[in-house]
């Protein structure tokens, strides 16, 4: 077994790789912490009792290089990054699910702050296996990518060849409210949220920029895109609706199926998709249609699991050479 420790167990999608790594076959999870410590995971999470119990650490790196070989990094943007050069130059390898390495260094210095590990930070591979599934087998620092860039980025990327990049993108994305995190804010609060939906930053969120650089470093065009996201009042699941303009009429479907024939968590479907089907599991359902030269593209993931803690697991399977669906949810919570 692989000793693999969380850090930043306290939230949702802390909450999320405990209950993932608890049923893994190759993972062991040895540490779990917290900024704070001195609590234990059925204290932090009354669902896990008498499942698992663990007592919940003062992060630490040299007690985690002490026990563990690979350390998930669950923490907020900007406090990942001093913890997870730490960790590196103690040996420890790092699935990082903050933006603190996703970006480069001048676009991440310009929505978030000052970076404190440039030394690392070239080293990291984005964390998206259909884009660089080979690379991370390679890596020891993965960056995970943010729930939407990854929804919006695996619906765009079988098209790319096929966009006409002098027009923009627009993608109207809509999220479920633990996307937000535990902290209660007005737009989380329960009176707000419910029977209510509503956007928030249009056109200048923060995954605006993560979207852009990595289109731009898949194809090498400059895409124009135009980001709206929107809250839902669901707890999980989140839908991407993106529209772009092509060069030429193409059949959206037979490029969805031939780009994605041998990616074990990409769905095609043949009519348009829903948050429902994908949620409690790590599949990214894409459905596409086009007009002429206008392309309509639809996915839906679970915002926690896909969005966040599954698919870092399956980082980590590949960085341990380890078949990409090892341990890694694939049953809806449906009804």
């Amino acid at each position: 077994m692989i000793p693999v420790a969380v850090v930043g167990v306290s939230g949702f999608t802390g909450l999320e790789l405990v209950k993932i790594l608890i049923n893994h076959p190759k993972f062991e999870l040895t540490y779990v912490a917290t900024s704070e410590g001195e609590t234990s995971l059925s204290a932090l999470h009354p669902s896990l009792y008498e499942i698992i119990e663990m007592p919940v650490e003062k992060a630490n790196a040299k007690a985690i290089a002490d026990k563990a070989k690979l350390a998930f990094l669950a923490l907020p943007h900007k406090a990942s990054m001093g913890f997870a050069k730490e960790l590196l130059d103690l040996g420890v390898k790092v699935v990082d699910l903050s933006a603190d390495y996703r970006l480069e260094l001048e676009t991440y210095e310009k929505y978030y702050c000052p970076h404190e590990d440039k030394a690392h930070l070239p080293q990291a591979v984005y964390g998206l296996p259909e884009m660089y599934r080979d690379k991370i087998r390679k890596a020891s620092l993965v960056a995970n990518p943010g729930c939407y860039p990854t929804a919006t980025l695996l619906g765009l990327l079988p098209f790319l060849p096929y966009i006409d990049a002098s027009f923009p993108i627009f993608i109207d994305a809509k999220s479920g409210v633990s996307g937000a995190g535990k902290k209660c804010t007005h737009n989380t609060h329960f009176v707000t949220i419910n029977e209510n939906i509503f956007p928030y930053n249009p056109l200048i969120h923060r995954h605006q920029p993560e979207i852009a650089e990595k289109l731009h470093k898949q194809s090498g065009k400059q895409f124009d895109v135009n980001f709206v996201p929107h809250l839902l009042p669901i707890t999980r699941g989140e839908m991407i609706d993106t529209y772009a303009l092509l060069k030429k009429p193409i059949d959206p479907l037979e490029i969805l199926h031939e780009y994605y024939k041998d990616a074990p968590f990409v769905r095609v479907f043949d009519k348009p998709v829903d948050v429902k089907s994908p949620s409690g599991t790590n599949f990214c359902d894409i459905f596409a249609k086009s007009d002429g030269n206008k392309l309509y593209i639809n996915s839906a993931i679970d915002n926690i699991l896909r969005g966040a803690s599954s698919q870092a697991v399956v980082n980590a399977n590949l960085m341990y050479g380890l078949e990409e669906g090892e341990g890694i949810p694939v049953i809806a919570y449906v009804p």
